[in-house]
């Protein structure tokens, strides 16, 4: 009981200190400076001010974080499959994924502006092509790490490959596609920011947070902008929540992860 009542107040305690020591600084900062650092209730402040602007944006920037998180959740899955079924077809395609996850993705805005336009289309390749590469390493791992005694005792009853794939090697391999999409659930958000920011665009309402920035950037209004990072920290909160609720949904009966942490 003493240790839950610690692991809350502690952060609690932290988050308190914090707080005074913003304070703190912005006390200390000269009146000329004093604009870059604004105080938490001017933040607030901004936030109530701007909530219909900034919830239209949250809700564009969610749109285009979900598209390409599911995205590339249903096209990693698919290509780990393939290239766990062959080593050959791990070694031809690998090299390929290495190049497009090492390519800077601010390259491939400008590209996809010109192929898709700018918008939601443009946020949600850019978000899938960032959430791509550790859900499908991470996945194809799993697949491959099967325990081999178990693979050798399908073998031994004469399981088909599908069989085999499906029943021993898909929910062996759980635990580290979850891993990779935990990564990819705090990539997503960060994704779609980043494709609002470089791809953007406000037709339509279409704007995302990332769009938003630049306008609070280009107007010097200060709170709004860190009112917009509050909440697309928020945004990433709600991602990652999601995901470890499914990841304990599916895993918590049998894995030793949660069933260690339950002793």
């Amino acid at each position: 009981m003493k240790r839950h009542l610690l692991n809350i107040l502690l952060p609690v305690a932290t988050g308190a200190l914090m707080i005074v020591v913003w304070y703190g600084i912005r006390h200390g900062l000269s009146e000329d400076y004093k604009f870059l650092l604004p105080t938490p209730d001017e933040i607030v402040s901004a936030l109530r001010d701007n909530s219909s602007i900034l919830s239209r944006a949250i809700f564009n920037t969610t749109q285009g974080a979900l598209y390409g998180f599911g995205l590339a959740i249903v096209v990693s899955f698919t290509f780990a499959l393939l290239m766990s079924l062959s080593s050959l077809v791990r070694v031809s395609l690998y090299p390929y994924l290495m190049i497009l996850q090492m390519t800077p993705i601010i390259i491939f805005a400008p590209i996809l502006i010109l192929w898709v336009g700018p918008g939601l289309k443009s946020v949600v390749v850019i978000t899938f092509l960032i959430c791509f590469f550790p859900l499908v390493v991470n996945t194809t791992q799993g697949l491959i790490s099967t325990d081999r005694n178990l693979v050798e005792l399908f073998k031994m009853y004469q399981a088909s490959k599908w069989q085999e794939i499906f029943r021993l090697r898909i929910p062996a391999a759980l635990p580290y596609f979850f891993t990779g999409l935990r990564i990819a659930a705090v990539l997503a958000p960060i994704g779609a920011l980043v494709g609002d920011y470089t791809a953007g665009s406000s037709a339509g309402n279409g704007g995302g947070l990332g769009f938003q920035a630049i306008i609070y950037s280009s107007q010097a209004k200060y709170p709004a902008l860190f009112a917009t990072a509050a909440v697309t920290c928020i945004l990433g909160f709600v991602f990652v929540s999601g995901v470890l609720a499914l990841s304990w949904l599916f895993l918590h009966k049998w894995h030793d992860s949660y069933q260690r942490s339950d002793h």
